[in-house]
């Protein structure tokens, strides 16, 4: 079964410095929770998001089991928006897209994924046990550190 993720927050800051932020791929670990263990492992030379990249993640994402990850950068819209798909995972699909809409009060990220987990009917009983929550857990905690970086003054 295909799932869907939404999630949106409101930043103020200007739409430079949230692209700037959200599309080095270096920042992913300062959004993940400590506990996945979360590491790039490419070697990039610049920090700048375009389409075609690859990039190559060591993350423990359940139950304590390290995994490679491999996501490639299918679209980008500079300031606008992007999209990264999982090439090698955990997931039978993953597709993240991120866009960012300024407005009066800052810029509104808004974080769409779709994902579906392997194994049929028993990765959907895996995804009511687990993975729900630890999206959702993931989701909370990207959450708190962009109001301390962004929205605390």
């Amino acid at each position: 079964m295909k799932y869907q993720l939404h999630r949106e927050q409101q930043l103020k800051t200007d739409i430079a410095a949230a692209w700037t932020f959200f599309s080095s791929p270096y920042n992913l670990s300062v959004l993940t929770p400590a506990s996945m263990k979360f590491k790039v492992r490419s070697e990039l030379d610049d920090e700048s998001i375009f389409e075609g990249m690859l990039i190559n993640y060591n993350v423990t994402p359940l139950l304590g089991i390290p995994m490679s990850w491999q996501t490639e950068i299918t679209q980008v819209s500079p300031l606008h928006s992007f999209t990264d798909y999982q090439k090698k995972g955990p997931y039978k699909l993953w597709n993240h897209h991120h866009q960012f809409i300024e407005n009066e009060n800052g810029v509104l990220v808004i974080d769409t994924v779709d994902y579906e987990l392997p194994f049929g009917i028993l990765g959907d009983w895996v995804h009511g046990l687990l993975v729900k929550k630890k999206l959702d857990h993931i989701f909370d905690y990207r959450f708190e550190v962009l109001e301390k970086k962004f929205n605390t003054q």
